[in-house]
Parts: C-alpha cells; sequence; structure tokens
C-alpha cells in the first residue's frame, strides 16, 4: 500500500461531521464516526440517479444512444451543468457520462423525467429503490442533489449504495473512473482529484452545497481488497480529500483479501438470506430512531407533504430556532420534540426537528429544537403555545 496522504491527515477541527470505511469483501465496516448522522447528499445523490438508469438500460427501457428530451425544468438546473437546452435532446449516453465527469444539474434533471414522468415522481422511485437496497435513513427529493433541506441521507448508506453499483451494475460501474469525455466539441473534465492521485482509487462521486459541506464517496481497489469510503460534511474538498485518504491508508491493510459469505437483512426483523460475495454484501445499517422512523414513514406513504421533517440544521446561520430542553440521549431528546410539536398549530408545518450533541463537562447532552422559523417574532409566538402546553422554551437565533 501506498501511504500518500499521511502527513495530510485531517486535523480533528477540519474533520468532517461523519465517516465510514467498509471493507467490502466481508462486509464489515472497518472504521465509522457518526455513520447514522442525518445529512445532506448533494451530489452524491447522482450515485442513485445513475443506479436507476443502469437498472433501466440493463432490462432495455432505455438504450445508451436513445435521445431524451430537455425540459424547461432541466434546463433550468443552476450549474454544475452541461447548458442543455428546453426544447433540445441529449442521449442517455451523454447524460450518464455528465452526471459522473462534471456532476450535470441540466442531465440528472432529463433523465428523471425521462425514466419518472417528473422529477418529484423520480425521487419517490429513487426512495422507494433506498429502501429496497437498505438504506433506511435516505430520503430523496430531486434526482441532482440541489438544495432541499427534506433530502437526507448518511455515511452508512452512501456506503450502501455505492456497494450496490459495485455488485450490481459492475460492467457500468467502471464509468465512475471517467477524467474526461467530448460533449459538442467541448472536452469536459472532472473534479474528483483524488481519484486521480491515490492508488486503486477507481470511483466514485464529490459532492457539495452550502448546506451540506464537502462530500465524498471513493472506492479502493489494491490487490484483492476492495473498500469502500464515505466523508460527508467536510469544511473543504481539500480536508474533506486528505481525510478521506488519511482513512484508506490507516484502514485498507484490515480488508479481508478474500471474499466471504454474510447475511443480508432482508424485510422484517428476523429476515435474512445468505448472500455469497461474487456479489458485494451490503452492510446492516443500525436501527430507526423515533425521528427516522417519521422520515421513513413519509417516505414509505411516498407523499412529499409529510411535516415536521428530521434534517440537519443549515450551515448558512439563516433563521430562528427554540430551544426546549438538553437531554442525556438523542432519542430522548427528539421524543420530546416529537410531543412538543403538537402544541403548534398549522401555521409552524414548515418547522423541521433537530437535535445537536453538545458537551458538557465530562457529560454529552442533546439539544432538543424547532428550527426554521422565518422570524424572532415567529419563534416567539411558537414559544408562547409551548409553554402553554408547559414546555420550556428558549427563542434563538440560528447560531446561538
Amino acid at each position: 500500500m501506498v501511504l500518500l496522504f499521511s502527513a495530510l491527515a485531517a486535523s480533528e477541527a477540519h474533520a468532517a461531521n461523519s465517516s465510514i470505511i467498509l471493507d467490502v469483501n466481508s462486509g464489515t465496516v472497518l472504521a465509522a464516526k457518526g455513520p447514522d448522522k442525518l445529512q445532506h447528499p448533494a451530489s452524491l445523490t447522482k450515485m442513485m440517479t445513475l443506479y436507476l438508469t443502469f437498472e433501466a438500460l440493463r432490462s432495455g427501457r432505455l438504450g445508451w444512444n436513445q435521445k431524451i428530451k430537455v425540459s424547461r425544468n432541466a434546463a433550468g438546473k443552476v450549474p454544475m451543468k452541461l447548458g442543455l437546452r428546453a426544447g433540445g435532446t441529449i442521449t442517455v449516453r451523454e447524460a450518464v457520462y455528465g452526471m459522473i465527469v462534471r456532476s450535470a444539474n441540466d442531465a440528472a434533471a432529463a433523465m428523471a423525467e425521462a425514466l419518472g414522468g417528473s422529477e418529484a415522481g423520480f425521487a419517490r422511485l429513487m426512495t422507494k429503490k433506498a429502501r429496497a437496497l437498505g438504506m433506511k435513513r435516505t430520503v430523496f427529493r430531486n434526482a441532482s442533489g440541489l438544495p432541499d433541506a427534506r433530502q437526507v441521507t448518511t455515511a452508512r448508506d452512501m456506503a450502501t449504495l455505492a456497494v450496490a453499483l459495485l455488485r450490481d451494475y459492475p460492467s457500468e460501474y467502471k464509468l465512475f473512473a471517467t477524467k474526461s469525455f467530448k460533449f459538442r466539441g467541448r472536452v469536459i473534465r472532472g473534479h474528483n482529484n483524488l481519484m486521480y492521485r491515490y492508488a486503486g482509487m477507481d470511483g466514485i462521486k464529490t459532492g457539495y452545497t452550502r448546506a451540506s459541506g464537502f462530500n465524498l464517496v471513493s472506492a479502493v481497489k489494491q490487490g484483492n481488497r476492495r473498500v469502500v469510503g464515505v466523508v460527508l460534511g467536510g469544511r473543504t474538498a481539500r480536508s474533506r480529500d486528505a481525510e478521506m485518504a488519511a482513512l484508506m491508508d490507516r484502514h485498507l491493510s484490515k480488508a479481508s483479501a478474500k471474499a466471504v459469505e454474510v447475511a443480508r437483512a432482508g424485510r422484517g426483523d428476523a429476515a435474512h438470506v445468505s448472500m455469497p460475495v461474487k456479489g458485494v454484501p451490503i452492510p446492516r445499517a443500525a436501527p430507526r430512531t423515533d425521528a427516522v422512523a417519521a422520515l421513513v414513514a413519509a417516505a414509505g406513504d411516498l407523499r412529499h407533504d409529510v411535516q415536521p421533517a428530521v434534517v440537519p440544521l443549515q450551515r448558512d446561520g439563516s433563521g430562528w430556532q427554540v430551544q426546549i430542553a438538553a437531554l442525556d440521549t438523542e432519542d430522548a431528546a427528539m421524543a420530546l420534540l416529537r410531543r412538543a410539536s403538537s402544541a403548534l398549530s398549522r401555521r409552524f408545518s414548515d418547522i423541521s426537528l433537530y437535535t445537536e450533541a453538545v458537551s458538557s463537562g465530562s457529560r454529552t447532552l442533546y439539544r432538543a429544537r424547532f428550527v426554521g422559523f422565518d422570524s424572532p417574532a415567529s419563534a416567539a409566538s411558537a414559544c408562547e403555545a409551548l409553554k402553554r402546553r408547559s414546555f420550556s422554551c428558549l427563542p434563538l437565533p440560528a447560531q446561538g
């Protein structure tokens, strides 16, 4: 193994919010930090858009040279994009390369509309497929990863999706190593820079929005060892890449060089089937908390109007919050928030439930907060409603 980035390991102060390193051959988690913490996927979302595209290609519903229409919605997506024009067309092959290399939002939206009838319809298919693959905490609302407070995932779920791509579409997966492609007279270059300089790394996807921070899913193969890594919420692209490389350097040698047979979680707690690793094992997700159950229930019903949703706090510091307690466990904080939410009227339907771990001496406490109020007056009004139901309450600016 070549230790390319040991000296550049991210410091604790710059470490990402969550990460996981998974041994693909055995299904063993080699390292993890907050692997089940809900975060925004950003352009990692396109991994699922591509999974469903590959599925359609394999089934014959799509052809590589088939042309798909570009709607006004697709053409209007903000960069990154290919610059598609409304009313025009793009081939499936161009769309796939555009999503992989350019992380093109217009190509993702066009593909979503071709397969789902609309981007919202496709997002429901994405969430349904996530459940089928064992991604228990992920909810998709669009095909590209553009900001949506309700679109959430975890490091564990993203590792699950990466393994599914490797296992189910090994030939198509090779496209994730593409560095550039020609598109209508232009050379489009990729920006997964770590892949270009880390030995054995052959994909797969970067992502960034202001709310998500810098995200990365990587796969490395050295000899018979195959490892998938996920880093979510990095402060910069450089620190994210350095953290991923350091994690790979530290844990790749622990991975099994031999495929083993593992159990795969099925429907229901007692349902398991044996899955020999000619296909790749999918890691089992942690049990769902009440917070995640609320999201999954909403997604399971395939409804897009369920509020309040459980989302990470926006990083831009906008808006106001209401804190009602600081408790010993995250589950207790979320359970209290769910009870307290019944005290709020429908005019607060856009707020979200939020917990945050903080240190208090030798203890860790979890703040229970409602977030998403658009003014101090709105937060104060919610506070009054909560107090009338005997809940403690403190309105705060978003960074309070």
